[in-house]
């Protein structure tokens, strides 16, 4: 095996990248490791591929090799679908990559990670950066290479972080980033309410220890990088820029800032052009007719936005859409419910209220979990107004759900106070900017409807970017503008010109440079993620999204408030109810019973729906109708230690010659000997007791063995009075031979 090795020290450990021929088909390949952590990354460029946007394709592929364990099912050692991390590591990896390729090529690209080793480093910030170098001494054109750290902090900030050292320390930030040549072009954050300077902070930390791969990764693509292949681009048929100049050019402004929400009036002009295309040109290339109108769009928001202030919709660039909110109001069969509109963006999303059992069993690579809160994110095709397939889920409806999880995460109650598994489920039934974040602030209302006790309301906003280079002239210049010490890709030059936009919609969306998700609460931020379109975004510019993001963050928790100021007092009656008790764990066993013998019988005497026991002798016991409460008092009955002077009513069960047992819990009972019935001589037990008999008794002792002696006599001496009895005639001895 010919193999070369590079090495260098980040966050107090070894990252290593391994070049070799163990996957010399590929157009590049390397294995990166980081401490025990061991990732694949291939790069593979295929021929031209008809259509109209650049075609490639990023495979996270998990492997259960990888663990040093065979996972899977009893029936199924194999490993199936991509786990929900998988998809999320494959996420970050493509939104890094995909914006440094030229848009324009059509040339298919794959780039697969494959698992090797699983330790306790996380995998995807490995990923990028093994993705990064397979692309960049790779021959396929990429203007790499870009690179990733995680940072987060506690007391102190941590680089690289592992998996264990995060769940120890409690860590209040954790931010992965991702960038080039001192900007951020990817940024994932989960947090606990943190401040937008602390998320500065960490941008700056982030910068720093990406030029510090960056540099690393540049000695190496310049040391056995291959030349980069010429790839064909394909151009617009001869005529079609003059056509367009000519007849659809001029109308353009007024359809673009039309001051009508959405893609309406762009795809009415978009129609016009194609329509003229197909008559002037019957033989043109439709799919590059159709990038010059894209050209022309994407032109006209930004010189709109940076030279006159100017947005197609007509709002100012702080200005947030009308806001709806509504709490409930779907049915009383669910638990909770909120219906969130902002502009054309219309969000429901309800609450679903279950046992600890109903919790989610994750089987990870790296961790396994049980996970009492989940949300899941639905996007229908009818919300865009376009027909498609339904059922199942893809890869976009998995990130967006994870995000709005992960933004409601911290405002979530204990478990000790609030026991319940919870499922939130987000319907987008009408799609025009950002989706995701109108799916936290209806989860919001949905849970303060369902009554969930939250930390505080959640609430999330999109703000976009159109960037362009400086014009030369210095007139009108402006007021956004940013100076760089060097040139920045994608815009060559040392003079970036900017306007943030807040609450993007549609066409600012797809046509803008920044996606740019901040959700939190009043309090702080939870959670961001962004994505671009371009090289990189300045941390300047970053800065001020916060700032502009934070304010319509709290116009959107006004609207909220205003609908629901608080939880609601009790959750919903057809929830179900959950009573909480402790026993010893040693008495976990007799609670279960000999394979699951005496749980079941209380699931079946009280038609209790769930009861759940965890290894500390916690007991999570969940019904309705107070089905609940009978399993608890059953329970309570089994596992009580008494005690000497403990007074109970109990009843007679069973009468022997030496005395009579008496029933004093669900599954207690204790002898009253013969001579602690009254506090006279009693010949016969039969004289004074029966069975079924109700009786006071106090408890006497409970012996080493834990049998309980009972005391009629120490309970109320006067309850019997004494009786003419005949004396008991002993039955003479008999020997038998």
């Amino acid at each position: 095996m010919n193999k070369k090795q590079y090495s260098i020290e980040i966050g107090g450990k070894t990252l290593s990248a391994e070049f070799n021929d163990l996957a010399d088909q590929t157009n590049g390949s390397v294995i990166v490791r980081y401490g025990e952590t061991a990732l694949l990354a291939t790069a593979c460029m295929g021929g031209l591929k008809d259509g109209d946007f650049f075609p490639l394709t990023v495979d996270f592929e998990e492997r259960f090799y990888a663990t040093g364990k065979i996972l899977g099912s009893r029936f199924m050692r194999r490993e199936g679908r991509p786990s929900t991390d998988a998809i999320l590591s494959g996420r970050i990896v493509d939104r890094t990559i995909r914006p440094l390729f030229n848009q324009r090529m059509r040339n298919e690209v794959q780039v697969i990670v494959t698992t090797l080793a699983i330790g306790q480093d996380d995998p995807d910030v490995v990923a990028v950066i093994a993705s990064s170098l397979a692309l960049g001494v790779s021959d396929i054109p990429w203007n790499g290479p870009a690179s990733a750290v995680r940072i987060a902090k506690n007391s102190e900030w941590l680089i690289n972080p592992d998996y264990k050292v995060r769940e120890d320390l409690g860590v209040s930030l954790e931010m992965v980033a991702c960038g080039k040549d001192g900007m951020i072009n990817m940024i994932e954050v989960a947090s606990k309410e943190v401040s937008e300077s602390t998320l500065n902070e960490a941008l700056k930390l982030s910068s720093t220890e990406i030029e510090k791969i960056q540099a690393w990764q540049s000695k190496i693509v310049a040391e056995i990088g291959k030349p980069k292949a010429e790839v064909a681009i394909k151009e617009p048929t001869p005529g079609t820029k003059e056509l367009f100049d000519k007849e659809i050019s001029p109308k353009m402004e007024k359809f673009i800032f039309s001051k009508v929400p959405g893609h309406a009036k762009i795809s009415e002009i978009n129609g016009e052009w194609a329509t003229l295309f197909k008559e002037k040109m019957p033989e043109g290339d439709t799919m590059m007719a159709q990038e010059v109108f894209e050209e022309a769009v994407n032109d006209l928001l930004h010189d709109g936005a940076i030279d006159g202030n100017k947005r197609a919709d007509g709002r100012g660039m702080d200005d947030v859409r009308p806001l709806f909110a509504q709490a409930g109001g779907i049915s009383s069969i669910l638990h909770g419910s909120g219906i969130f509109y902002r502009g054309g963006t219309h969000i429901m999303s309800t609450l679903t209220l279950g046992s600890p059992g109903d919790a989610q069993v994750v089987e990870g690579l790296s961790l396994t979990e049980n996970k009492r809160f989940m949300h899941h994110y639905n996007f229908p095709p009818f919300s865009t107004g376009e027909t498609g397939r339904v059922g199942g889920t893809n890869r976009r409806m998995i990130g967006h759900g994870a995000l709005a999880e992960k933004a409601l995460v911290p405002v979530i109650p204990e478990k000790d106070k609030f026991p319940y598994t919870i499922r939130l489920v987000s319907e987008a039934f009408a799609s025009n900017g950002s989706t995701s974040m109108g799916s936290v602030c209806g989860s919001t209302l949905a849970l303060m409807d369902g009554g969930v006790p939250i930390k505080a309301p959640v609430a999330g906003i999109a703000s976009g970017l159109m960037m362009r280079k400086a014009k030369k002239s210095t007139v009108g210049k402006p007021e956004g503008k940013i100076s760089e010490s060097s040139p920045r890709d994608p815009m060559s030059s040392s003079e970036l010109e900017y306007k943030v936009l807040t609450d993007i919609q549609g066409p600012e969306d797809h046509h803008g440079d920044m996606d740019f998700k901040v959700a939190g609460t009043r309090n702080g931020i939870t959670a961001v993620q962004m994505d671009v379109k371009v090289g990189g975004i300045p941390l300047k510019i970053l800065s001020e999204a916060f700032e502009k993001a934070k304010a319509a963050r709290f116009k959107i928790l006004d609207v909220i408030e205003n609908e629901i100021a608080a939880p609601r007092a009790k959750i919903s009656v057809n929830a179900p109810e959950i009573l909480v008790i402790r026993i010893k764990p040693e008495q976990i066993g007799l609670v279960i019973g000999s394979g699951g013998k005496t749980i079941n019988e209380i699931r079946d005497v009280t038609g209790v729906e769930d009861i759940t026991i965890e290894d500390d002798g916690a007991i999570f016991i969940t019904g309705k109708n107070e089905t609940a409460q009978k399993a608890k008092e059953i329970i309570i009955g089994m596992t009580r230690e008494y005690m000497p002077g403990e007074k109970f009513d109990g009843e007679v069960t069973r009468l022997m010659d030496f005395g009579a047992f008496v029933k004093i819990g669900a599954n207690a009972e204790g002898l009253v000997h013969v001579s602690e019935i009254a506090p006279f001589r009693v010949e016969r037990v039969t004289t004074y007791l029966k069975e079924g008999d109700k009786v006071p008794v106090v408890v006497k002792e409970v012996d080493d063995k834990g049998r309980i002696n009972l005391s009629i006599k120490g309970a109320n001496p006067d309850f019997f009075t004494k009786k003419e009895e005949t004396p008991m005639v002993k039955k003479p001895f008999t020997k038998r031979y």
